[in-house]
């Protein structure tokens, strides 16, 4: 992938990081986990996040406050992402379908509405940790 050969040092130690965590970080988190590469300050962090962003290698999840890595293979030209959100473990599951951007886009046009971004989180309980329950 072009855009992740042209990444600065901080947005690899960030990207790398948040590929390895088992669920999704907030900013705070990572710049403690990557103060040994000289991480000092928030901005640091941030800066490296809203390059990632723009470039579809992290999406933020907006109800966490927190960011994941992009696990999806899929244009991020569209407006639509959706996330489901385990509450028990963490998990967080990617959904881009261009189908249901479709349908939402053709809605926004038949009311007026302009979005500039739509963010779907689903908040509940995984297949695993149902199973675990039971």
């Amino acid at each position: 992938m072009a855009a992740r050969q042209a990444l600065t040092k901080n947005q690899t130690w960030v990207l790398e990081k948040l590929e390895a965590a088992g669920a999704p970080l907030s900013a705070y988190t990572l710049l403690d986990q990557l103060r040994e590469q000289g991480f000092r300050a928030p901005l640091q962090v941030y800066r490296a996040l809203d390059a990632l962003m723009k470039e579809g290698l992290v999406h933020r999840l907006e109800s966490l406050n927190s960011f994941v890595a992009c696990c999806e293979p899929h244009d991020h030209g569209h407006s639509m992402t959706a996330f489901a959100i385990c509450d028990i473990c963490g998990q967080v599951t990617e959904f881009s379908d261009p189908d249901v951007s479709h349908q939402l886009d053709e809605w926004m046009h038949s009311t007026g509405f302009s979005a500039k971004k739509a963010v779907i989180e689903f908040r509940g309980t995984c297949a695993k940790c149902q199973a675990e329950a039971a």
